[in-house]
């Protein structure tokens, strides 16, 4: 019923064609004048057009925080930017492009957050400490942490929060009512949200392999959602994730840059096809979690929530509603 509901609200396919754009300004356009402007202020217009490297654009404000401000700050104008489009263009709610349910289930929200924090941060704990203490350095500084943690704390779970309400909501809603099933909306937003990723400085680092990842999480958190029929554990297990990293680790090779506790100082090894024709176990750190613990997460989640119908909700036809008078009437 998640895909299904979006019937009720005004889902023709133009909407979502038109949306989307929309979204997109908001996000990489009136999201992004903020830190151009902060850049300029900085470097001047020369400085700005001589930028050769992008990844520079994550350093050359040499303020951190201030940069994961900006960073952050271009999600939240987009999540902006995704609820003005739901409310006006499709008359959508909230609440119905969160869950299938009467309100938002906030005890699923915090069971997925702390099952994930919980676990995240004891594996990286394990890193830091037993398997390769020698590639950490302690990176604790109190006054700049407790701003980055007071930023994070706000900031990030908004972050993420756009791009589950983007992907698997909006997106998934709007192909799956459009196509008329599950598995399109599955592939493609899973696809989409890993590629979305492509750009970001750890691709360069680790090479086209890291996108095993990326994607692998995508198709971890659209499964979840339609299982659910809800987008409120991928809703807590994204924020959990991305909050711990910001916290815990940074390093001067990633998208996330931040004054962090713990800063690996270790330089990544690239991985290529020669490189993994040689020794495929050098893909090992991507491949597990996305082929042993996300499946362990679902099917903890499906043990708890008692999923059922795998077939039908990942792969089966999206039904029309039955369309009352009522329900014509509340559309206008």
């Amino acid at each position: 019923m998640y895909i299904e509901q979006a019937q009720k609200n005004l889902s023709d396919w133009w909407r979502y064609l038109i949306g989307i754009f929309i979204v997109f300004f908001f996000w990489q356009i009136i999201g992004a004048i903020p830190y151009v402007i902060a850049i300029f202020n900085k470097v001047g217009l020369e400085g700005l057009a001589s930028l050769e490297d992008p990844d520079k654009m994550f350093t050359i404000l040499e303020d951190s925080s201030l940069t994961f401000f900006y960073l952050m700050l271009m999600f939240v104008i987009g999540l902006a930017g995704l609820f003005f489009t739901t409310k006006f263009l499709h008359n959508q709610t909230i609440t119905n492009l969160t869950t299938s349910r009467s309100k938002i289930d906030w005890k699923r929200v915090v069971f997925a957050f702390f099952t994930w924090g919980i676990l995240s941060v004891s594996m990286t704990g394990l890193d830091i400490f037993y398997f390769r203490p020698d590639e950490y350095l302690y990176n604790f500084d109190l006054d700049k942490f407790l701003i980055l943690a007071a930023l994070a704390i706000i900031l990030v779970p908004l972050q993420t929060s756009f791009e589950e309400y983007f992907f698997r909501g909006y997106m998934m809603q709007g192909l799956g009512n459009i196509f008329k099933n599950r598995l399109l909306p599955l592939v493609f937003t899973s696809l989409a949200f890993g590629l979305l990723h492509i750009a970001n400085p750890e691709v360069g680092k680790l090479g086209y392999f890291i996108m095993i990842f990326y994607i692998g999480t995508g198709f971890f958190l659209g499964i979840i959602t339609l299982m659910d029929e809800g987008l409120e554990l991928a809703l807590g297990f994204h924020a959990a994730n991305n909050l711990f990293i910001a916290l815990l680790v940074t390093a001067d090779w990633t998208a996330f840059q931040t004054d962090s506790i713990f800063k690996a100082t270790s330089e990544p090894t690239y991985i290529g096809w020669n490189e993994f024709i040689a020794n495929p176990w050098v893909i090992s750190e991507i491949a597990i979690p996305v082929f042993v613990i996300f499946p362990l997460l679902i099917f903890i989640y499906s043990k708890k929530y008692n999923w059922s119908n795998w077939s039908d909700k990942l792969t089966g036809k999206v039904n029309s509603l039955p369309v009352s008078e009522e329900d014509v009437w509340d559309k206008r």
